[in-house]
């Protein structure tokens, strides 16, 4: 049986990719931060799973990643963790840098230490193409970042690069914005998802929203998850383009969300500058084409499938709705 550790368990990606992990027959470990308020809903219907377990750690602290490591021996390593809001990050960009920065640098030594045969799965992200406006993007466009968050996990992407070139066997996913009825409050999709359901039921009378230009490549978390480990099945690693290759604006997303719920938008909609970040990525649109033609890997969950994916788990209901830690790429 392979063992797989996941840090970033509780965020959404975490419990997809666990799930089908577990389906695959893996024993997962997943790892997450030790915090004040103990909020896993996304995993807790995994805990009764004779192959699965959960253990504290801190990317902060290289001690508890290398007896981890030393105690499970893992064959598979998914680095999912990190303060991944984007407009947080300008806010709190020490905070930001140094878990994504330090940490994935702590997790690479000790995996190169302690089970130097291990398969490494890195979370990249889109956000690294920043203000390249060049569409659509791949692996070979040049990467701009345009935020703390976007900087760091560069800098991610490339110290695991330098641990491929040292003969690890590692991988990243240059993943584009995935959602699920699982992401964070505070993101922008599940906060429309939210607000439109909680209006329709008389919970809620206004939405507010920052830049509805912005346009985004979206997917479904739970296909992507798939990406990640096709990536670590093939005979080498490289990095991928994980995307559907379609772009809709935040505005499209709150049309198509009050249009299934059947609410005006003008109506309860407003914009608040508050809300902008401080420096904007306008158009994010990736290039699936290696990922398809290499992995065999294809979306599933189309955009508006997606959009009444999140509004249907907010108005009907939901288990395992998302808990809006930071760790969740």
């Amino acid at each position: 049986m392979k063992t797989a550790l996941i840090t970033g368990i509780t965020g959404q990606d975490g419990s997809y990719l666990a799930e089908l992990l577990l389906e695959k027959g893996y024993r997962v470990v997943g790892l997450k931060r030790r915090t004040s308020n103990i909020h896993t809903p996304n995993i807790d219907h995994l805990f009764k799973h004779p192959n699965f377990e959960v253990r504290y750690f801190s990317l902060e602290d290289a001690s508890s990643i290398y007896r981890l490591l030393d105690e499970y021996q893992p064959d598979e390593i998914y680095n999912l963790a990190a303060q991944s809001h984007v407009r947080v990050s300008f806010e709190t960009p020490e905070e930001t840098v140094s878990g994504i920065v330090l940490g994935t640098t702590r997790l690479l030594e000790a995996a190169r230490l302690i089970v130097p045969n291990v398969k490494f799965y890195q979370a990249s992200s889109s956000e690294m193409f920043g203000a390249n406006t060049e569409v659509p993007q791949s692996e070979t466009t040049r990467f701009e970042p345009a935020s703390p968050y976007a900087c760091a996990k560069l800098f991610g992407h490339n110290m695991m690069r330098h641990y491929r070139e040292r003969g690890m066997f590692a991988c990243s996913g240059i993943l584009f914005n995935h959602e699920s009825p699982r992401r964070g409050e505070n993101f922008v999709t599940r906060k429309i998802s939210r607000a439109a359901a909680r209006i329709k039921m008389g919970l809620q009378t206004e939405l507010k929203l920052g830049n509805l230009d912005a346009k985004r490549d979206w997917g479904f978390a739970g296909d992507y998850v798939e990406a990640m480990w096709l990536m670590l099945q093939h005979d080498t690693p490289d990095d991928y383009v994980i995307a559907t290759g379609e772009t809709y604006s935040v505005k499209e997303y709150l049309e198509k969300t009050f249009e299934i719920a059947r609410l005006d938008v003008d109506k309860y909609v407003s914009i608040d500058e508050r809300l902008f970040r401080p420096e904007e990525v306008p158009l994010l649109l990736g290039d699936p084409t290696k990922a398809k033609a290499v992995l065999g890997w294809e979306p599933k969950v189309k955009f508006d499938q997606l959009v009444r994916m999140m509004f249907e788990a907010e108005f009907y209901g939901d288990s395992f709705n998302g808990s809006g830690d930071p760790d969740d790429e």
